[in-house]
C-alpha cells in the first residue's frame, strides 16, 4: 500500500503532515511512503531526508496517479480533488459540518474520505487526536506570544533597585491547549488563574499550580469531551466571577471552542475596558468568531490601552514539532485502520465510523 504525503498549498501553512521520522516508521511497517516534492521544506525536512529512510519524492501529479492513501493536513482543494481517482483513500481534516460542497465533490470523486478532525474523543484515540496535539502547542506559543507582547516579564524578580512582582495570568478554557497554556505561565514565574464551565477540569488546573475560579455550572458540563455552549445565566454568573482577576491581569489567553458552532464570547468589550492599562488579550478562538467580543482574527488591536490579538491556534509557527506530533497521530490512525497493510473497513468501530465521512462515493455524514 502506498501512503502519499501531499504538500500544503495553504498560506501560511508550514506543516506536513507525516515527517521523516514517521515515513521510516511507516516503512518499517511494510508500507511504502511516496512525498510530493517540497512538501517538508516549510517544516525543516528537506526531501532528501525523506529519501534517506526509504521514501520517494515525486511530483504532485505522478504521486496522485500513484498512492492508495492520501494523506495532508488541510482539506483536500478543488484542485486536489480534480486529480483523485475513484477508490483512493483520502486522510485530511474536512471539517464537515460546515463544508457540505467539499463533502460533495468527495463523493463525486467515488473515493473514500476520513477526517481527522472528527475523531472521537475516547481514550483509545487519544494518540491519533490532532485536536490534543495541535492545540498541546498552541497554549505553549500563546503564553510565548504573549511573553513578547506584554511589556512586563513573568517571575518575580528581586534586584538591587527594588523587587519586580510577578505578572498575572488568567486562562478562560482549561482544555488541552488551556492546560498548557496554564503549565508554561507557570514555569515563567507567573501567577495563574484559570475557569472553565466544565468544573471537572478544577482539579486538574489546580495540578498545574492554577488557581482555580469557580462558578456553579448547575449541571452544565461537556459532550463528548468538549465543553458545552454556555446558558446565558451561567455567561452571566462568569462574567461577574472574573471581573475582578480580568481588572489585576496583564495578560489573558482565551481557548474556548464548541465544536461547529461560533466560539463563545467570554470576554465583552465592557470587560476589556475594565482591564488596566498595557494588559494584553490571545484570543486562540478568533478563527471561530472569537471569545473576545474586540478582537479580530490575524489582527492586533489596541482597545482603550488592551493589546487584544486575534488568532487562531497557533502550531505552524512550530511546524517542525507539530508536524512530529500530527504525523504520529497520522500512524496510529492508519495503523488502527488496516491490517496486514490494507484497510479493514471494520463499521462496528467507533473511531473508524466517527471519522469515515465518505465511503466509496457514499456520503455517509452530513
Amino acid at each position: 500500500m502506498k501512503i502519499g504525503i501531499l504538500k500544503e498549498h495553504k498560506k501560511g501553512e508550514n506543516r506536513v503532515s507525516v515527517s521523516p521520522t514517521i515515513a521510516k516508521a511507516f516503512i518499517a511497517k511494510g508500507f511504502e511512503c511516496i512525498v510530493e516534492e517540497g512538501a517538508g521544506f516549510a517544516s525543516s525536512f528537506t526531501d532528501a531526508d525523506y529519501e534517506n529512510v526509504g521514501a520517494k519524492i515525486l511530483n504532485q501529479k505522478e504521486l496522485f496517479n500513484q498512492a492508495n492513501i492520501l494523506v495532508k493536513i488541510n482539506p483536500f482543494s478543488d484542485s486536489e480533488i480534480s486529480m483523485l481517482k475513484e477508490g483512493q483513500v483520502t486522510i485530511s481534516t474536512l471539517y464537515h459540518m460546515s463544508n457540505p460542497e467539499l463533502i460533495e465533490a468527495l463523493a463525486q470523486k467515488g473515493v473514500s474520505s476520513f477526517s481527522l478532525d472528527a475523531m472521537p474523543r475516547i481514550s483509545r484515540a487519544q494518540d491519533m487526536d490532532i485536536l490534543s496535539s495541535q492545540n498541546n502547542l498552541a497554549g505553549y506559543k500563546a503564553v510565548i506570544l504573549g511573553a513578547y507582547e506584554m511589556t512586563k516579564i513573568f517571575p518575580l524578580m528581586m534586584t538591587a533597585a527594588g523587587t519586580i512582582t510577578p505578572s498575572r495570568v488568567l486562562i478562560f478554557g482549561v482544555g488541552v491547549a488551556g492546560l498548557q497554556a496554564i503549565a508554561t505561565a507557570k514555569r515563567l514565574g507567573a501567577v495563574v488563574e484559570a475557569t472553565d464551565i466544565r468544573s471537572e477540569t478544577k482539579e486538574q488546573a489546580e495540578s498545574l499550580g492554577a488557581k482555580f475560579i469557580s462558578v456553579d455550572n448547575k449541571g452544565e458540563t461537556s459532550v463528548g469531551g468538549y465543553a458545552t455552549e454556555a446558558s446565558d445565566d451561567y455567561a452571566a454568573r462568569q462574567k461577574e466571577a472574573v471581573n475582578a482577576s480580568l481588572a489585576k491581569a496583564d495578560l489573558v489567553i482565551t481557548t474556548a471552542f464548541v465544536p461547529g458552532r461560533k466560539a463563545p464570547i467570554l470576554i465583552t468589550k465592557e470587560q476589556v475596558e475594565l482591564m488596566k492599562n498595557g494588559a494584553v488579550i490571545i484570543d486562540l478562538a478568533s478563527g471561530q468568531g472569537g471569545n473576545c467580543e474586540v478582537s479580530k482574527l490575524n489582527e492586533t488591536i489596541i482597545h482603550k490601552g488592551v493589546k487584544v490579538i486575534g488568532t487562531t491556534n497557533s502550531p505552524e509557527s512550530v511546524s517542525t514539532n507539530a508536524s512530529e506530533l500530527f504525523g504520529k497521530n497520522i500512524y496510529n490512525f492508519i495503523i488502527h485502520l488496516t491490517e496486514e497493510n490494507k484497510l479493514k473497513w471494520d463499521l462496528n468501530d467507533e473511531i473508524t465510523t466517527g471519522t469515515l465521512i465518505v465511503q466509496e462515493g457514499k456520503k455517509l455524514k452530513n
